[in-house]
């Protein structure tokens, strides 16, 4: 499967899934006009991929910060990789500032939402 690679701006994350390299990762600031258009090819991508998953999958969401319809979005991906767990070994890693306790939380109530492993990383 082709990775997909999306470079940072200003408003939207940085998005690497990489299964040849075994990254997948979403990084950096997510606050895009039009969370919707900007996820769905991400949705898509994790959709397609989640037909036919190989080995364990460590997805990384290190994320400075993410407006309500960027959580919203961020959800259907979880609720994705969960589906995912299912079939291999998930593991959600989801790093945060030592100083940003709201990003914690966040964190910490997308993994109530699942039934998949979260690690928290301290940045």
């Amino acid at each position: 499967m082709e990775p997909l690679y999306l470079e940072a701006t200003k408003d939207t994350p940085e998005v690497v899934l990489d299964p040849g390299k075994n990254i997948f990762r979403i990084s950096q600031r997510s606050l895009p006009e039009n969370a919707n258009k900007f996820y769905q090819p991400i949705i898509e991508w994790i959709s397609f991929f989640s037909d036919a998953p190989q080995g364990d999958i460590y997805f990384d969401f290190m994320l400075d910060y993410i407006n309500t319809s960027s959580s919203k979005q961020i959800t259907k991906i979880l609720l994705l990789l969960e589906y995912m767990a299912n079939k291999v070994k998930i593991t959600i890693r989801w790093h945060y500032r030592r100083d940003d306790k709201d990003m914690l939380l966040t964190g910490e109530r997308f993994a109530k939402l699942i039934k998949v492993n979260f690690e928290f990383f301290e940045m």
